[in-house]
């Protein structure tokens, strides 16, 4: 069996979207289990006393590259038929400051968010409706920042493909990063609760 399993017909699409919702459903589960509702437990990044959610994000993405090479090198994954969305590199770059700013003024990001507010977080459910909001009027104002959204076009961009390098090189740099900040962060850490 190769993936990615609906491009293969190996799962039809209607039952992939049930695969989605499940495996969301199990995401959100283990992210309230884990405390990331909590936009307390969030923020204590951004004060250096906790950074739970930095090491499980790096060491979620090290190891869906590091999965994804070694299942494409197998062959058991074709990683020409995975979706690559397109970069625009202004816009996502602005997207990703504003995003960045919400995830410290709010204390969640979209789908702590949605954890939040499924366990019956008040604040994180005000966090959702600003959310909501914001695309409304994104949509609102599409039609005035439509150049500048599509701006910085770079195509299919991938990182092995921006620097001329092989993919597990690549890899190897991400988890080489990932070390470096738990390193960093733990050092943080100490400094931040020293004397508390």
């Amino acid at each position: 069996m190769n993936g990615p399993l609906v491009p293969n017909e190996i799962l039809t699409p209607e039952i992939g979207l049930v695969f989605a919702l499940v495996a969301g459903l199990l995401f959100g589960f283990f992210l309230e289990r884990a405390g990331f509702g909590s936009a307390r437990k969030l923020t204590a990044m951004f004060y250096f006393r906790d950074f739970a959610l930095l090491r499980v994000m790096f060491t979620a993405v090290v190891v869906g590259a590091v999965g994804l090479l070694l299942l494409g090198a197998v062959g058991r994954i074709d990683l020409s038929m995975l979706a690559i969305p397109g970069t625009y590199l202004w816009p996502q770059a602005l997207g990703g400051l504003l995003i960045g700013l919400g995830f410290v003024v709010g204390g969640y990001c979209p789908g702590t968010a949605a954890v939040g507010a499924a366990s019956g977080k008040l604040d994180a459910l005000v966090f959702m409706i600003g959310i909501i909001l914001g695309i409304l009027g994104f949509a609102e104002i599409y039609p005035v920042i439509y150049d500048f959204a599509w701006s910085g076009g770079m195509g299919h961009e991938t990182l092995p493909g921006l620097f001329g390098l092989p993919s597990w090189v690549i890899a190897m740099l991400i988890a080489g990063m990932a070390l470096g900040l738990f390193w960093l962060a733990a050092v943080a850490q100490k400094f931040a609760t020293k004397g508390t």
